[in-house]
């Protein structure tokens, strides 16, 4: 995977200067929410605050999708992603499609 320093939602990267661009990449995931997970953030939002099992469930699809991005980026021969961003979708109820995308590019420190 890229080094976190190395992803950016700029479009230049500070410290280096873009030798090539690759294209666009992505990792996408589809997740649903369990019964038991269902219940139990019902449960949550009684007492309202920060309803953790879907807290927990968001940062798990996006880190997937994040991960899946910077290996496509990879396979694409980059050392770098800028513009990136997270896209969400609902797919029908309780299904959920989760994107991260952005440009991969090749760099060089100036």
């Amino acid at each position: 995977m890229l080094p976190a320093r190395m992803v950016t939602t700029a479009f230049e990267l500070p410290g280096y200067r873009i030798t090539a661009n690759l294209g666009v990449v992505r990792g996408i995931t589809v997740r649903s929410r369990s019964v038991i997970g269902n219940f139990f953030g019902g449960l949550q939002s009684l007492f309202g605050g920060n309803i953790t099992i879907y807290t927990s469930l968001c940062e798990q699809a996006r880190s997937e999708t994040y991960a899946l991005m910077c290996d496509h980026a990879t396979m694409l021969g980059a050392n770098a992603v800028i513009g990136m961003r997270y896209d969400a979708t609902d797919v029908m109820a309780g299904l959920t499609e989760v994107l991260c995308y952005g440009t991969a590019v090749r760099v060089e420190p100036l």
